[in-house]
């Protein structure tokens, strides 16, 4: 790809807004968080323009706000791309990726989160998974979708990969999604979910036993084949920082706005929720996770902070 459409460079405009959105969004909730006592219709305070609560292992419904209005999911994205990835038929975690030069070039031309991985380098699915969902990386992204899609060119299997998103959004029966992307920079503004489809999403994830490994962990240190090693760190700061939250995935994009997909387990009950669009997506995501566990006391929540340098969404 040698040239840019006018079209893309608006989208890599976006992008950097939205991490400039997300780090403004990490100063805002810096300090402690404290959530309102539980409200009988649903969580009171929810500032996300949509959100969604579900009881994971009953598959029930618990509270919803404009839940089935279609919105961008910037980076949350990703969390469909890691479910085509685990669940294809005999897939091999251990299998080796070489790093191509076009992955990096394609962060740099859309000023998109990285891994930032070297040229060269070979890593596995499996650490590419985790470089895809801890930092966010979009070039760990397209080194998934370059994979594990089919065609003669690197740009044909990255389509055909998002081809298989949208298969998996349709058996899962995600009525409201439509992928244009494999991480969540949109090409044609055709990328777009609902808060009711992502918690059909996380709640079909999480049955994987590799994507809940990954999703879970804060912080991950892995070694390429030559040695150099990777340290990523998971942008989702509710990890850590609430009890029992197990991921998800953050999201941050102009258009978007804050995004989280959010999960967490209390006493063998799992409970799903999703934010799109919030200026405070920590204390909506405490709030609703409070009220779905029936908290009388609200929580006061410190959020695990990032190192400098980390990657932020």
């Amino acid at each position: 790809m040698t040239t840019e459409h006018p079209l893309r460079l608006r989208t890599r405009g976006a992008r950097r807004a939205g991490a400039v959105a997300a780090v403004a969004g990490a100063v805002l909730v810096a300090g402690p968080l404290a959530a309102p006592a539980q409200a009988a219709g649903g969580p009171s305070g929810i500032a996300a323009k949509g959100a969604f609560v579900l009881d994971s292992g009953a598959n029930r419904t618990l509270w919803g706000k404009a839940a089935d209005t279609r919105r961008e999911m910037a980076s949350t994205t990703k969390i469909m791309a890691a479910a085509v990835v685990v669940t294809t038929k005999g897939v091999d975690l251990n299998r080796k990726v070489t790093v191509k030069k076009a992955y990096r070039d394609y962060v740099t031309r859309y000023g998109a989160s990285t891994a930032d991985l070297k040229t060269g380098d070979k890593l596995t699915v499996r650490q590419l998974l985790y470089g895809m969902m801890l930092p966010s990386g979009c070039d760990a992204a397209y080194a998934l979708a370059d994979t594990f899609g089919s065609g003669a060119t690197t740009e044909a299997r990255a389509t055909s990969f998002i081809a298989k998103m949208n298969k998996k959004a349709a058996d899962l029966g995600m009525k409201n999604t439509r992928f244009d992307s494999f991480d969540g920079i949109s090409k044609t503004g055709r990328n777009h979910s609902t808060p009711r489809d992502l918690a059909k999403l996380a709640r079909h994830a999480l049955a994987n036993s590799t994507f809940r490994a990954v999703v879970k962990a804060p912080k991950t240190v892995q070694k390429a084949t030559n040695g150099r090693t990777y340290t990523w760190y998971n942008t989702n700061k509710l990890l850590g920082s609430y009890k029992g939250v197990i991921g998800i995935k953050t999201g941050t994009g102009s258009k978007a706005g804050p995004c989280l997909v959010f999960a967490a387990t209390r006493d063998g009950r799992t409970v799903v929720g999703v934010i799109l669009n919030s200026s405070d997506r920590y204390r909506d995501a405490t709030r609703m996770l409070d009220w779905a566990f029936k908290q009388k006391t609200p929580t006061k929540v410190t959020l695990r902070s990032l190192p400098a340098g980390a990657q932020q969404d």
